[in-house]
């Protein structure tokens, strides 16, 4: 009977032992701001279902069962964004197509302008065609903050607009106007007939949800209500699959729009003295021609929490030649094969959180260094590339240390 007491009295210690030091054993929810998956604040209840559906659709992945296919690079949306942050390398995407100099042929008839490198058992998967000489690799992009991207009128972007430098400062920024998906209007849109471009590398869409449409279609070969209709073979015409057509419902898209859109950008870094030091310079010496820090939004008719908002993205949303290095030849809309839009800069401090201890840069992902991503500027940014290679390397540090806290 003593031992029995002994044991149980033991078992009650280890127990409260293990109670006391709980935090040790189960983990909390993280801060908000502190992750690219958390939801902007002020949602209604109906507004936080639909972005927990939306979130659900955006992580499920696809069978062949379910539809995967025929021609396809990812099974599942986050396979390209994991943790709704930029995309490892090994996830690129590949578009290309012909440039001659004075006409572009986005080689629909040989599989273009993006490359499905995987397919059902059995189907050849596609292959880049030897005449293309338009060669487009990208990794995927953040999708935090869309929405707000999204909500940002056009005149506050076009008003940062300067095609033909008439400050004559070396930055000539200009919008991508394209033309929208028949499925998401067929009004013509307020410049010619194109929308303002916002979303994509080079600004290529316009809406959030013709981005989503086409990453179903092209990247998952997941057809849905609004674009009900098997991806292309380049050899083989369109193939069909073991499942019927839609196969994702526009509810479904709908969900994953909203969910996009009302993804939260993560909050920035401990501002001391030495990042705010780097913020100083990296305005002084030009980065911030392109890289605006803030812009706002306009009023929302339906989502309360993105109207009249600070949008602190580090991006002017606009076209930028970037010079030989980061040239890939490729013509999207009005943009040519050296611009790209500026990328925001948000989230950065993350990146190497959420990829597993290694941050990709540039929108190919080719580089783990910040120094080098920054060397790689040229073209209309070649002035403040140089500006930052002329600064002492305890500025170069401190600035280095600003991009790290955004």
């Amino acid at each position: 009977m003593k031992q029995s007491y002994l044991i149980i009295g033991f078992l009650v210690g280890v127990g409260l032992l293990l109670f006391s030091g709980c935090e040790t054993f189960f983990t909390s929810p993280p801060e908000q701001g502190e992750t690219f998956d958390q939801p902007l604040d002020g949602l209604t209840r109906d507004q936080q279902l639909a972005f927990a559906r939306g979130d659900e659709a955006f992580e499920k992945r696809f069978s062949f069962a379910e539809g995967l296919g025929p021609l396809f690079n990812q099974p599942a949306c986050e396979s390209c964004h994991p943790s709704d942050g930029k995309s490892h390398p090994r996830t690129n995407l590949t578009r290309f197509g012909l440039n001659t100099g004075t006409s572009f042929d986005p080689l629909l008839e040989s599989g273009g302008p993006q490359l499905q490198n995987r397919s059902l058992p059995g189907v050849p998967a596609e292959v880049i065609p030897a005449h293309a000489n338009a060669i487009s690799v990208r990794s995927g992009p953040v999708v935090f903050g869309m929405g707000l991207i999204e909500s940002i009128p056009d005149s506050a972007i076009l008003a940062r607009a300067d095609p033909s430098d008439s400050d004559n400062d070396g930055i000539s920024g200009r919008a991508n106007f394209v033309f929208a998906a028949d499925y998401i209007t067929e009004e013509p849109g307020p410049y010619n007939g194109k929308y303002l471009g916002r979303f994509g590398r080079k600004a290529g869409v316009a809406f959030l949800t013709q981005q989503v449409v086409t990453a179903y279609q092209q990247d998952i070969g997941i057809t849905t209500e609004y674009l009900p209709v098997e991806n292309p073979h380049p050899q083989a015409g369109i193939l069909g699959d073991d499942v019927a057509d839609p196969e994702v419902s526009a509810a479904t898209v709908n969900d994953v729009v909203f969910y996009l859109r009302t993804l939260a950008p993560p909050k920035r870094g401990e501002q001391t003295p030495y990042v705010q030091r780097g913020e100083q310079l990296f305005g002084q010496i030009g980065c911030a021609s392109c890289h605006i820090p803030v812009m706002r939004t306009g009023t929302h008719p339906t989502i309360s929490a993105l109207s009249n908002v600070d949008v602190p993205l580090y991006s002017d949303l606009l076209l930028h030649d970037m010079g030989d290095e980061l040239a890939d030849n490729f013509v999207e809309g009005e943009a040519n094969g050296r611009e790209w839009r500026t990328t925001p800069l948000w989230g950065l401090r993350l990146y190497e959180q959420q990829l597993g201890g290694t941050a990709y840069y540039l929108h190919d992902g080719r580089t783990s260094d910040l120094r080098e991503a920054i060397r790689a500027h040229g073209g209309e940014t070649a002035g403040a590339r140089d500006g930052f290679l002329e600064l002492s390397e305890s500025d170069k540090e401190a600035l280095i240390a600003f991009l790290r806290s955004l």
